[in-house]
């Protein structure tokens, strides 16, 4: 499977929404209720929200075979060296292939000066835990977060690079 990890282009945001719409719905299904997600999706990835995401943060895509099967959105690195690491989804019949590590990759070795890496994944998402987990992350807190009037139990998490 020959991937290519790359920087997003206008062009790639209709594939990006799909890919976080249908990784939403496989992940947070039976945990965050559909009519929460669907607000979450339209709000969060509209065409306009995409453009701004573009421009004031970084996003890597995963090419294989002229399809985007994935992306990683990324913060720009602050004063410190922290880094949050905004959303990483991947098609789910694309994930254990080993895209989700080559996106983390690209975004430790392509943003100068990130020396910590942030994200928020809910408890009962499992298999991203176990994912942050296998990449050395650690649990920094664990704390209450209102979604959309729906509360997640959520764990903050750091890799140190």
């Amino acid at each position: 499977m020959d991937l290519l990890v790359r920087k997003m282009r206008a062009e790639d945001i209709k594939q990006v929404q799909d890919i976080a719409h249908k990784t939403w719905n496989s992940t947070y299904e039976g945990i965050i209720p559909l009519d929460v997600q669907e607000n979450f999706l339209r709000s969060a990835y509209n065409d306009e929200r995409m453009e701004q995401r573009m421009e004031s943060s970084v996003i890597f895509v995963v090419d294989i075979s002229g399809k985007v099967v994935g992306f990683a959105n990324f913060s720009q690195v602050n004063k410190d060296g922290i880094v949050g690491l905004a959303a990483i989804y991947i098609y789910p019949e694309f994930q254990g292939k080993g895209i989700g590590s080559a996106l983390l990759q690209k975004g430790i070795k392509a943003l100068d000066g990130v020396k910590e890496i942030f994200v928020d994944v809910e408890k009962d998402n499992l298999s991203g835990l176990k994912f942050y987990e296998a990449k050395a992350f650690e649990v920094v807190r664990e704390f209450d977060d209102d979604f959309d009037g729906h509360i997640l139990k959520t764990i903050e998490m750091v890799l140190k690079v």
